[in-house]
Formats: C-alpha cells, structure tokens, sequence
C-alpha cells in the first residue's frame, strides 16, 4: 500500500502514517515511483502534479494514483493491467517514472513479458494515463532500470540491473558469471528515440543502478552507483559528443567471516545529488552506512560525512570483519527510541533544501528475505538523517522514526519516498529555467 507520513514537527501526528491507500492486487512489489509533472513542463499552466505512478515489478502492473483531490488521503484513480503493456509495448518490469516536457509519462523496463532482460520505455497519455507504446523507435537496450534526461544536449542516458527472472527469485552470484546482470550504461539520442552509444563500465562497473545528471540543465555530466562492485562512476560528454565515464568513488570489499561471501561488497544501492549540485549521497545497504560527499570538484569528490545506522558488519551481527581498508573497527548497530535499526539504510530522498535526508531499509522482498531476514519480520524502518549543507556532515534525528513493524495489520516493508512538493529526483530543468549563458541558446524540449 502506498503510506502517507506526516514530517511535519509542530504536528501532533509527527512521523506517524496517517493514512494507507491499500492496492487491490497482492505481490505487485511496488518499488519505484513518480509523478504526472514535473519542472520540464513548468511553463504549461495546465499541469499539475497531482497523480502518482506506481509501477509494481513483479506483476508488470501499473497503478496511478490521485493525490489531488486530498493530499493527505491519495486514492486510486486507474490500474493499467500488465497484459497491456505487454500487448503495445512488448515490455515487463517496469522501474522508473519521469514526465516528458509535453505532458506524457515515460517509465523504463527491465524486462519482455516473459522475465528475460530486454531495456525499454512505455509511453503513457499525461491526461488519461492510457498506455500509448513504446517510445525507443529502434532497438532496445540489454538491460534496463533508471534513466536521466538532458533535453537541451539532446541525450538521455539509461542503466541496467539484471534480467528479471534473475533477481526477482534472489541475488545468485552465479548469475553474474552467466551475464543476467549489467553492467553498461546506454546513451540515447533523445529527439529520434534511438540508442546512440553502449559504455562498457568494466568489471568495476557492475549492476549500475541510480543514474543522476547534475540539475544544471547545461551540465554535460552526470554519476551512477554501481551496486554490486561497490563503485560511482562519473560519466561525461567528450569533446568528439561521444560519451565515457571514470571511476571517482570506490568503496573497498571488506574480508569477512560468516557470511554469505568472503568478501563483502558496500551495495550502493541508491544515490542522489542535491539541487545544487554540490553534495552527492549515497547509502550502502550492506556495510550499513550512507555518506555525503562534496563533488565540487567533479572529477575528484572529497567525503565529508558518514553514519553507520546497521547493516551486515555491525558488532553483534554474527559477522566478523578480518581485513577493512577504511575501518579500525566494527560499527556499533544504533538504536533509535531504544530499538535497533531494522536493517540498512537503502532507499533515500534529499529536501529541497537539502537539510533532510529521508531513509528507508527494504530494497527488494526477495533480497530482503536473503540478506535481512529479520527485518522481514519485524517490518522496516523510516529514518530522517540532518545534513549540514556548509561544511558537510550527518546526523541521525532521533527524534525521528516510523517503525512499519508496527502497522495495523503486520509488519510490511517500506521502499521509495516521495515529497509532493518535489524532491532531489522527481525533477529535471530545462534551459529555460536555468540563467541564460552567452551564446547558449534554449532548444526544443522536446
């Protein structure tokens, strides 16, 4: 169900869920979601964010949801059966939402519709949600996942995780070895909806997830995380208009003892920059701890703030750390309001401002069920770290915390948020909304 949580601390109802739009259909695995507009149609007084996307991984269905009529109450206001989508567009698994500067919605796949890797977009009607096809007109790419888009240099860029049939059954090592999981990023040119360029990132470039360009609609760059090899990558336009991408942020593998592996990777598994382009965060789901770095020195950023909040090499996790480049020691696991953290940070979302970083634990069921079976449980967890946007720096609120281990009717995990006002990566900018350089001129948004 889709959860509405008051952040407001003058509230009486502060970080409580104060109401839950319950789905009709059970296992969707709603994951990911996204807004009708955004600021790539700020000039079209007709629109207004007011429905939300929902796409569900598991059962290829789409919900979109009303958040208009009452925003502290959204209700369902269309359901788009996956038949549909597997009938115009030939696609499954549907990840990312953003909306398209002429009122449509575009939402990437992972998938066809029966669980092999296929990377592509559907197109849906901005008034009616109706679900138009596909908007590639030539071939798709491997793999699929998150997308940017940068109207003004004419390109987008898409990620890759793996096939769907791989992940959706847990993450298997041996899968990697048989090539179901990406490690590519894919370039696309936006205005003839064709894929232009594949960069191969290497075997320090695997299972990219979250891609960002910077919010400067003039910027010709842009990071990715890689999840599994524990990596962020710069990507960036050559001076030929060709693309490539360097590694800037490497998180070392920690030598461990009773778990899973003998090495254990850091999992970035969420990333995002804030407006200014100044800070870039990221959670490591695995080694528990989320950290700020200052890029502005894009090529080489400098880490300025970490907080440890759980995870698998926490004291008293059943893990032992025998060799660590970055750490003398194991983290302590924290507690908030006298429980532990359930589990690792995962999913996170920036304010405006960039003074609050809002936390989630659960990343996917099947791996929940794998890495955190506790937290499947006891429920997952809602967390608010304080960020310091002068001299860099975070910090747990403890006096925030939604624990979904105590909802109404059980445990439940708990994934992506979204500000109904905007966030850090609802929103892509336009030339036309950013200071006018000499000699640049605003293009088609389209």
């Amino acid at each position: 169900y889709l959860a509405t949580v008051d952040v407001n601390p003058n509230s009486q109802s502060y970080c409580k869920v104060i109401h839950r739009l319950h789905l009709p259909n059970l296992a969707d695995e709603v994951h990911h979601t996204g807004w009708n507009a955004c600021s790539s149609c700020h000039d079209d007084e007709s629109k207004v964010r007011n429905r939300m996307i929902l796409p569900c991984l598991n059962s290829d269905r789409i919900y979109v949801v009303d958040t208009g009529t009452d925003i502290y109450a959204p209700r369902l206001f269309k359901t788009i059966e996956p038949e549909v989508m597997h009938e115009k567009a030939g696609l499954g698994a549907p990840h990312t939402t953003h909306c398209l500067a002429n009122g449509e919605v575009m939402i990437s796949c992972m998938g066809n519709p029966n669980g092999e890797q296929k990377g592509g977009f559907v197109l849906l009607d901005g008034k009616t949600f109706e679900m138009k096809g596909n908007w590639e007109r030539s071939e798709t790419a491997e793999f699929g996942y998150d997308y940017w888009y940068q109207p003004y240099h004419n390109i987008m860029v898409s990620t890759g995780w793996g096939a769907p049939n791989a992940f959706r059954s847990g993450f298997n090592p041996k899968h990697v070895e048989k090539g179901l999981y990406g490690r590519s990023l894919y370039f696309w040119d936006w205005k003839e909806h064709k894929l232009i360029q594949t960069v191969d990132l290497g075997p320090g470039g695997y299972i990219p997830l979250e891609i960002r360009f910077l919010h400067d609609p003039l910027a010709t760059e842009g990071y990715v995380g890689c999840a599994l090899s524990s990596n962020v990558f710069r990507f960036y336009r050559n001076n030929s208009g060709t693309w490539s991408a360097e590694k800037v942020i490497d998180v070392p593998d920690k030598q461990v003892e009773g778990w899973a592996l003998p090495k254990m990777p850091g999992l970035i598994t969420d990333i995002l920059l804030s407006l200014d382009d100044r800070f870039l965060y990221f959670s490591n789901w695995l080694h528990g701890d989320i950290r700020q770095y200052d890029i502005t020195d894009r090529r080489h950023p400098k880490l300025v703030g970490q907080v440890f909040l759980g995870g698998s090499i926490c004291k008293g996790s059943g893990v032992r750390v025998i060799d660590d480049p970055e750490l003398k020691e194991q983290p302590e696991h924290k507690k908030i309001k006298g429980k532990p953290i359930s589990d690792a940070p995962q999913m996170i979302q920036l304010s405006l401002d960039g003074k609050r970083l809002y936390v989630t634990t659960s990343l996917f069921t099947a791996w929940d069920e794998q890495f955190y079976p506790n937290m499947c449980r006891n429920g997952s967890m809602m967390l608010q770290i304080d960020c310091d946007t002068v001299k860099g720096g975070l910090t747990l609120n403890e006096n925030f915390l939604v624990d979904f281990g105590l909802e109404p009717e059980g445990p439940v995990l708990a994934h992506e948020i979204r500000y109904p006002g905007g966030d850090c990566t609802s929103d892509i900018w336009l030339t036309s909304t950013a200071p006018q350089q000499k000699g640049v001129k605003p293009i088609s948004k389209m």
